[in-house]
């Protein structure tokens, strides 16, 4: 902790300040000890200044890129209260599962219709094509998120990324050894997945505050996070997206609540929330979508 001055006019303002780490970011907190004040008055304000400043951190949850006061939390909880719990039996996870593989697969650019994957997993038919093979793919990881125990680990997430390009990417289950940025429609850069030498400690990382959290937050909350971090990372040189929309649904179902289907048709939306965590820390706008695509229905 330092002492800062800031010059206002023929004034100076005294601040104690700290610096202190969350993920891969640097926070800062300042404590205002006084105006004008003398070298025996800052020392006298500041045994005070550090004690409050420590409680302010350990006030604060950290939540993997950023951190959080407790009444913060409790209002991002509070997202949990607008979903109904619902379990699914065999039609319904046949149901879901078609329309899952046809969405998350066509919101990274897969030609296969709804038709043709109720075909394909309807009437075991053969895959023509990489879009088919990974419909059939996808369909074989939520069947695995539905019944694994697995924890969520590094392997878990090769794993999933393994069973879904498996016969359509010849990277399938390794991590990326190439830096990879993503672009919008206009062919701006939105977002840089971090440096490759990272990815690995960061998986590791994310998958540690997930175990040692998973009885703290509330599941969609939990959910959220594991998926926007995981896109943050965006680990693999392609399939980010089918996998953490996998994961989301992973951790779901580990805490007893319903899967959810993102949208072909909402797909803007939800990139814009991705932006919004990625690049303000935001993960109000992505509760938020969340709670209305299970409102449209499984």
């Amino acid at each position: 902790m330092h002492i800062e001055k800031r010059k206002q006019g023929q004034n100076t303002k005294y601040y104690l300040s700290h610096s202190y780490r969350v993920g891969k970011k640097t926070k800062k907190i300042r404590h205002y000890l006084g105006l004008n004040l003398t070298e025996k008055e800052i020392e006298e304000r500041r045994e005070d200044a550090e004690k409050e400043i420590e409680q302010q951190i350990q006030a604060k949850t950290d939540l993997l890129k950023f951190s959080l006061k407790r009444k913060e939390i409790e209002k991002l909880n509070e997202y949990d209260r607008e979903i109904e719990v619902v379990h699914l039996d065999v039609a319904g996870w046949k149901a879901f599962t078609e329309k899952f593989v046809f969405n998350t697969n066509a919101i990274e650019g897969s030609m296969v219709s709804p038709e043709e994957v109720h075909d394909l997993l309807s009437h075991n038919e053969e895959a023509t094509n990489s879009d088919e093979i990974e419909a059939l793919n996808v369909a074989k990881a939520v069947d695995f998120i539905q019944n694994t125990d697995e924890e969520l680990s590094l392997e878990l997430i090769r794993k999933l990324h393994r069973i879904c390009f498996d016969g359509s990417k010849k990277f399938a289950g390794n991590l990326r050894d190439v830096e990879v940025v993503i672009r919008n429609a206009y062919g701006e850069v939105v977002h840089r997945g971090i440096p490759k030498e990272e990815i690995e400690n960061e998986l590791v990382e994310l998958s540690d505050w997930y175990n040692d959290n998973a009885n703290d937050l509330k599941p969609l909350v939990l959910a959220a996070l594991v998926h926007n971090q995981f896109e943050y990372i965006h680990p693999f040189e392609d399939g980010n997206g089918r996998v953490g929309r996998l994961l989301l649904n992973y951790v779901l179902l580990r805490h007893d609540y319903p899967p959810i289907n993102i949208l072909f048709e909402d797909r803007g939306r939800y990139y814009r929330c991705l932006q919004q965590y990625s690049g303000e820390d935001k993960l109000e706008d992505t509760l938020e979508f969340l709670v209305e695509q299970y409102q449209k229905g499984v």
